[in-house]
């Protein structure tokens, strides 16, 4: 096979897949390992300059140490002939670039979300004292479950680094992204892949870039001196705090933003932490019930008496009634009495107690009535044990059960009362017959 399409006779090149200012991707096949992997190839024009290509395989080692969710894994690094490359992971999905083209300003969940994982890739690249130098959507991956890739370390680094005679090209590559001291020929740092981070952040929630220019040095004059626009005034539905945010990332001067991606990201994770924990605590509210009409409420009748019965007519009770109500220490104990649940709207109803059927043993009969007394008439009881006025013509004396030894008739006064008045009548017949008062008339 040829060797454009077969490098090392192992990476079959199968079709290109995109290409930059400095390298040319294909998809190819690792035949060693059977998998599909993406290899980038550096242009010609690049690879005459042996300090450049050593500066490059250094970068490019240490992209491939490290191992990070939001970073193309680099896999090899090599040559063949002339050609020199890079194996890395296939990412099956399209650039950032490509989904700010077709939907313009992104939604904010989105946009925020991707702003998020750029920072997470490119801090832990800082962490490992890399730097990207190339931060641009063309850079950025997307795949297919929303996961953002970063690719291209190394390369603009290392030509910045070995080349510096050249270093206004480099610049010219990207002049919409690079910070203001890249526009300058500086050497990038972290800095100022957080500058263009929010170059990037800028455009995904508007939709277009913050500085326009009809040349390249227009462009890096903009960067360098223009004053920032404001996302928000070019998108007015853009959150007043990512507005600020972006202006800060796009500060001039290096100390005025944040010094490494993983601040920015810190920053950017708790705004949307705070996003969803307002949105959790939203509580949607039923809508109210409507207006009904007050009604007077409804008092249902006792279960053991009839509904057709008049309210607040006395009636009898049963000795089993009796003995659940009444305050009698020697009611039968194997009646368990239960609260009666009544309505809260209802008042407490009255219940009746028959002097004549509290008392089980018959009373004796005193004087020469041939006819047992008539009942007494019929006490209404309240809940509290006492009796009900209304009911009984005024005799409120509390309830007191009557005793076995208990009459009816005589009490223990009345018969003192009627010795005492004997006793005093029989002392008069003594001095009447002495002739007490005969002497005194």
């Amino acid at each position: 096979m040829a060797g454009e399409t077969l490098l090392n006779n192992r990476y079959e090149l199968i079709a290109q897949q995109g290409s930059g200012g400095m390298s040319v991707i294909y998809k190819a096949v690792d035949r060693s390992l059977g998998r599909t992997v993406a290899i980038k190839i550096l242009r010609p024009s690049l690879t005459q300059d042996p300090a450049f290509l050593d500066k490059f395989q250094q970068e490019a080692r240490s992209v491939a140490m490290m191992s990070h969710n939001n970073i193309v894994t680099v896999h090899d690094v090599g040559s063949d002939g002339p050609t020199h490359y890079i194996v890395m992971e296939m990412v099956e999905g399209q650039d950032l670039k490509k989904v700010i083209k077709t939907r313009g300003a992104l939604p904010y969940a989105m946009a925020l979300d991707y702003a998020i994982q750029i920072c997470g890739g490119l801090g832990f690249a800082h962490r490992s004292r890399l730097v990207h130098a190339d931060v641009k959507p063309q850079n950025i991956l997307i795949t297919k479950d929303n996961v953002i890739k970063v690719t291209d370390f190394g390369i603009a680094q290392a030509y910045t680094d070995t080349m510096p005679q050249t270093r206004a090209e480099v610049v010219w590559g990207s002049p919409h992204y690079f910070a203001p001291e890249q526009a300058r020929g500086e050497k990038p740092s972290p800095a100022s892949d957080v500058y263009s981070i929010g170059i990037v952040m800028f455009e995904m929630f508007t939709g277009r870039l913050p500085f326009m220019g009809t040349s390249q040095r227009e462009l890096a004059m903009a960067h360098i001196q223009s004053e920032i626009p404001k996302a928000k005034d070019v998108n007015p539905s853009v959150p007043e705090e990512i507005s600020k945010i972006i202006a800060k990332v796009m500060s001039k001067r290096p100390n005025d933003r944040y010094s490494q991606a993983d601040q920015l990201g810190h920053i950017l994770q708790g705004l949307q932490d705070r996003t969803k924990n307002a949105s959790a605590n939203t509580v949607q509210r039923p809508a109210a019930p409507p207006t009904v009409p007050s009604q007077k409420p409804v008092i249902p009748p006792r279960s053991n008496e009839p509904s057709s019965r008049p309210p607040n007519i006395a009636r009898p009770v049963s000795p089993d009634e009796t003995y659940k109500y009444s305050p009698a220490p020697n009611a039968p104990g194997g009646n368990n009495p239960q609260p009666v649940q009544r309505p809260n709207s209802a008042p407490p109803q009255p219940f009746v107690v028959n002097q004549a059927q509290e008392l089980q043993q018959p009373r004796p009969q005193f004087g020469n009535n041939a006819n047992p007394s008539p009942a007494p008439p019929p006490r209404v009881v309240n809940p509290d044990g006492r009796f009900n006025p209304d009911a009984t013509g005024g005799y409120s004396r509390p309830y007191q059960p009557m005793r076995e030894n208990e009459s009816e008739g005589l009490d223990f006064v009345t018969i003192t009362l009627v010795v005492l008045a004997f006793i005093a009548v029989a002392g008069l017949v003594p001095l009447y017959l002495f002739g007490v008062f005969p002497a005194l008339g």
